[in-house]
């Protein structure tokens, strides 16, 4: 079973609009170049498999699927899964970052109000 042209041509067109929306986030300063290499890479596999329907068929066959959109799907779904994941990862180290930043203000605050009750005390 192959891919209808007209299908092709929106994943072609989807996986292209990704890159041009990516490249300008990143010139933007608005995607951090680190997060950039993701979205990148889905757009290449997008295109990859719009264009290459063969290896979209065998890795259909591999997972048992049995069409090839259902392929796409899953795939969809684990990026999506891998995307939560970075996220949450990220999400601890921030959270992580805070506490330590809120600890290390409220010890310089408390310096701060030692040395002015020693100046008051002068």
């Amino acid at each position: 079973m192959d891919i209808p042209i007209r299908q092709k041509i929106m994943a072609i067109m989807i996986a292209i609009s990704i890159f041009i929306v990516i490249l300008e986030l990143v010139r933007r300063r608005k995607l951090r170049e680190e997060y950039s290499w993701l979205w990148l890479m889905t757009g290449s596999i997008l295109i990859v498999l719009a264009l290459w329907t063969s290896l979209l068929r065998i890795v259909t066959y591999l997972i048992g699927a049995v069409i090839p959109t259902s392929t796409l799907f899953f795939c969809a779904i684990i990026f999506i899964l891998l995307l939560c994941l970075q996220f949450s990862v990220k999400i601890s180290q921030l959270t992580n970052n805070i506490k330590n930043l809120m600890q290390e203000i409220a010890i310089l605050r408390s310096i701060i109000e030692d040395l002015s009750i020693k100046d008051k005390a002068k």
